[in-house]
């Protein structure tokens, strides 16, 4: 079981997991070991609502495919097991990010008190102002 959040998990067969080799600086450890991880969560196929595929089908990631498989690759560190947990942490992230819906704004409008304030604060700094013109003798 993979926890999403409190309200949203997601069971262990949803997601494909295959240890691949790294790429880049490694010296000879890097040919034999293969400590990356590639992740594979589809989307359609989940057990998620329909409203959060259709969230996560939307968004705007490089790394959901055209048949709607969310693709992670983790090769930060160099165990096996790092890697897998930072690539389940990735998904999570991205779950979140992808279904979490902002509050709608309201606009608010300042009370009768505060613009009477506004206004007399107004007319006392003008005054003030006005106080500081040439003296005429």
């Amino acid at each position: 079981m993979i926890f999403i959040s409190n309200t949203l998990s997601l069971e262990d067969h949803e997601v494909d997991i295959s240890a691949i080799r790294s790429q880049g600086a490694g010296g000879q450890n890097v040919n034999k070991v293969s400590s990356a991880i590639h992740l594979r969560f589809d989307i359609n196929a989940s057990s998620l609502s329909d409203f959060q595929k259709q969230l996560l089908l939307e968004s705007k990631d490089s790394r959901i495919t055209k048949e709607g498989v969310l693709v992670i690759k983790a090769q930060q560190f160099r165990t096996q097991e790092k890697n897998k947990i930072d690539a389940f942490e990735r998904l999570q992230q991205f779950i979140v990010a992808a279904t979490y819906i902002s509050k709608t704004r309201r606009p608010t409008k300042p009370s009768k008190n505060a613009r009477r304030k506004r206004a007399d604060q107004k007319t006392q700094r003008g005054m003030t102002k006005s106080l500081r013109g040439k003296v005429d003798f």
